[in-house]
């Protein structure tokens, strides 16, 4: 996997939105004020105020935006304001070919998990799974997304509130984020390489029975047979359960699948939509010391 190059005070950072619309025009003051705090400079879309039903624009303004941003050689990074729904709907249409030539980081996470798996599987290019830009970025977070942009250096390490599920050591390639994205991209052609890799997942919003349904459809089709290693992070915001949905909760979702898999496995790490969050170069080695509850991130741009 090719690294996008190290962000800089100056480095030109386009503020996108694939997906859902922004509530107002605060979003996206904070989304600015976030990038000129890293001392970059912001570019905005055309498009990011615009509403289409639940989408910022229609298909041809939010990939308008998407594609200038990655034709633009100035530009050195790709921050996406905010998740919902709407990135898949432009896979098919982003100019790959223009990513390739210009590597640079795309980041973001939630629905943006459709663009990082679509330039791992077009482009063999690492991009990064952290917050979006218009969040409130914490301390936490902020020493994370800089440790993986700006510095080259690991970005995750031990989690602190992490418990074990299957013990042992593992490597491989991070690869994953939002599990109701990766369970609608299995079949297509940019579904992830799941073989070798470290996975890790996250969502919200979802009843258990729905995650334990995602992850089942994963398992089915095969996606974790040859996988190193799994990496749970927050599942915040259940949904609400039916008292006839039963009592299995989703610890007992968790542990099935890493006692099914049988690779080191914790689960609990600060990945998803919390405000304490790592930013994780997806397509990087990383190692993971389940019995230690520990990821840690290589970066060969070092």
């Amino acid at each position: 996997m090719q690294h996008p190059d190290l962000l800089a005070p100056g480095s030109r950072v386009a503020l996108v939105c694939p997906s859902g619309p922004l509530r107002d025009r605060a979003d996206l003051d904070r989304a600015l004020d976030n990038v000129r705090s890293f001392d970059f400079h912001p570019v905005p879309g055309a498009w990011v105020m615009a509403r289409e039903g639940y989408w910022a624009g229609t298909d041809a303004q939010r990939l308008h935006d998407l594609n200038t941003a990655l034709r633009d050689d100035s530009i050195d990074a790709v921050w996406c304001i905010r998740g919902g729904y709407g990135a898949m709907r432009l896979l098919d249409g982003l100019d790959y070919e223009a990513l390739r030539s210009r590597p640079r980081a795309i980041i973001g996470y939630s629905d943006i998990t459709a663009l990082h798996c679509a330039v791992q599987r077009r482009c063999e290019l690492v991009s990064f799974h952290g917050p979006t830009a218009r969040a409130a970025i914490t301390d936490f977070s902020r020493d994370s997304f800089r440790r993986a942009l700006i510095d080259g250096a690991d970005s995750a390490g031990p989690a602190q509130d992490a418990h074990v599920l299957h013990g042992g050591r593992a490597s491989g390639r991070l690869v994953g984020g939002n599990l109701a994205l990766l369970a609608a991209l299995a079949g297509t052609p940019y579904a992830p390489d799941y073989d070798g890799a470290i996975v890790v997942l996250e969502d919200v919003n979802e009843p258990t029975y729905r995650i334990e349904r995602m992850l089942l459809t994963l398992r089915l089709g095969g996606s974790f047979l040859r996988c190193k290693g799994i990496v749970f992070g927050a599942f915040t915001h259940a949904a609400e359960q039916h008292e006839d949905d039963g009592r299995r909760t989703l610890p007992d979702v968790l542990r099935e699948v890493a006692d099914a898999l049988r690779v080191p496995c914790i689960a609990g790490v600060p990945l998803g939509h919390i405000d304490d969050q790592w930013t994780l170069p997806l397509g990087a080695d990383a190692e993971l010391d389940a019995d230690n509850a520990r990821l840690t991130v290589s970066d060969r741009r070092r």
